[in-house]
């Protein structure tokens, strides 16, 4: 078994080294404006004129700063750096603090609002270029957007964050589920990131409040976000964790699955462990019975009786993290051979061998939808260089390479 996992893990060295980070440095660059392109297309074209998004610069930065770190390959440093002094230099409110939502080509603000979704990952990718450089000055900066959040986005009354705000972080708006006019206060999507961002800040700073923050994310997850009837998350609620949607999406429950178990674990509370395991593996469990098909590829989503059943870039990516992770705390043959099938439908279908990256979309006939772009708002280098990066360190755990 340790051969098999040490193969998986040499491919997807291979595919990080060799196909996805080389795209984004040859592809990505924005030479005019500074930073990173909005959006590359499939055939790797920049359109230069492209909106710039918080995430995806966000992402951008934790990416090659993991790279950096797990790698000791100081190539990816000039990439790492780039991406940081962009954020910080034109994503950061000076006046106002925190992160703006979207930029236009130029550097100049579009859309200025403070969505807690895009400053979880701003202190996300800080945290972990603070992980590869040590640098202080980055430490700070994730410090006071935690501390932004805790002031502004946190509910006193019911736990949680809220999802946005103007400005001035004065006005608080949800999402509009398009059902009913139906807003919701709090997303599932939301805390699992400020989760992810707060386990990634705890790595680096010691603080007792964090730790605090961190465990009631675990808890508020645990008591109403995982639907333990279903071993679903539900995803949009009212402020005071009513569900609002029945829909699921498996790519967040798989995902989830593994991001909870790593946040109970960096946090090292013995007791909480115990009640977080259970939940990852019914997490996985629910996605493997329902959206996982013979071929190793992940259905989208399902709300009542309609599936989508078309495969995405992402999905495919967290389902070969989540469930290796699901084999490391089961044993259980079948979540190994899951992740190794998901991994051989990705070489398969989703990776472009040619172009390099991953290609978005794949419909359920196994065709390639290359309308959409290889870089975008919302198309990244996390997803699917983090699986790559993860499995490179949970190799040499088992091999006692690393602590």
């Amino acid at each position: 078994m340790q051969d098999t996992m040490k193969q998986l893990c040499q491919e997807l060295e291979g595919q990080l080294i060799h196909n996805i980070l080389p795209f984004w440095m040859e592809h990505t660059v924005d030479e005019r404006y500074g930073g990173f392109a909005g959006e590359v297309s499939s055939d790797g074209t920049m359109r230069e004129k492209a909106d710039k998004g918080l995430v995806l610069h966000a992402r951008i930065l934790w990416t090659f700063s993991s790279a950096c770190r797990i790698t000791g390959d100081v190539t990816y440093a000039a990439y790492m750096e780039r991406a940081y002094a962009y954020l910080t230099a034109h994503f950061t409110d000076s006046q106002q603090g925190g992160m703006l939502w979207l930029l236009a080509c130029d550097g100049s603000p579009k859309e200025d609002q403070k969505q807690v979704h895009g400053q979880a990952f701003a202190i996300y990718g800080l945290a972990e270029y603070v992980r590869a450089t040590g640098s202080k000055t980055a430490l700070e900066q994730a410090k006071a957007l935690y501390r932004l959040l805790e002031k502004h986005a946190y509910d006193e009354a019911y736990g949680g964050y809220m999802e946005r705000y103007d400005r001035d972080w004065c006005q608080a708006h949800g999402i509009e589920l398009g059902e009913g006019n139906r807003l919701a206060s709090k997303s599932m999507n939301t805390q699992l990131h400020m989760l992810e961002a707060y386990t990634c800040l705890l790595r680096v700073w010691e603080d007792s409040g964090l730790r605090r923050k961190l465990a009631e994310l675990i808890e508020i997850t645990l008591s109403h976000i995982v639907n333990r009837s279903t071993g679903h998350f539900h995803r949009f609620f009212h402020r005071n964790w009513q569900p609002l949607s029945t829909a699921i999406s498996f790519g967040h429950d798989i995902e989830g699955s593994w991001l909870l178990w790593e946040a109970a674990r960096v946090l090292g509370d013995e007791k909480l462990l115990a009640r977080t395991r259970p939940v990852c593996i019914q997490l996985a469990a629910a996605v493997y019975e329902e959206a996982l098909q013979p071929d190793g590829s992940l259905w989208y989503e399902r709300d009542g009786e309609h599936i989508a059943k078309h495969k995405e870039w992402w999905l495919q990516a967290e389902a070969i993290v989540g469930f290796m992770n699901a084999y490391e705390l089961t044993r259980e043959s079948r979540y190994l051979h899951a992740a190794l099938r998901s991994w051989t439908y990705t070489k398969d279908n989703m990776i472009d061998h040619e172009l390099g990256e991953w290609h978005w979309k794949v419909d359920e006939q196994g065709n390639v939808d290359r309308t959409l772009p290889k870089a975008g708002v919302w198309k990244c280098p996390y997803h699917n260089g983090r699986a790559c990066m993860e499995l490179m360190e949970r190799v040499k755990v088992s091999e006692g390479r690393t602590p």
